[in-house]
């Protein structure tokens, strides 16, 4: 199986991947913190007022929630690429040229 460039790229530079995952990891962390308890909130001020929460910009903040959520989304699978890297570094045997 192929690698992408950004798998080689970070494969290379170790010592940026484990920075590249404390931050990724921070910044996952900073934006779910309550993401579903706000999401709730929203959803619950949305139904109970209607048209007024809409015109108090209820639907904006529901926008930005999901945004949230995609944004912490994609700092989790950066988290995680920088694992799988580090791990297959950190298990690769080059004495023996193989999986230890």
């Amino acid at each position: 199986m192929g690698t992408t460039r950004v798998y080689a790229f970070l494969s290379r530079r170790w010592w940026l991947t484990f920075a590249l995952m404390g931050v990724s990891f921070v910044l996952f962390g900073l934006v779910s913190l309550n993401l579903l308890h706000t999401l709730a909130a929203n959803f619950e001020f949305l139904t109970q007022y209607g048209l007024d929460a809409v015109r108090e910009g209820g639907l904006l903040q529901l926008l930005e929630l999901v945004v949230s959520g995609y944004a912490a989304a994609f700092f989790y699978v950066v988290f995680k690429l920088c694992e799988k890297v580090l791990v297959e570094r950190m298990s690769f045997d080059k004495s023996k040229g193989i999986d230890s």
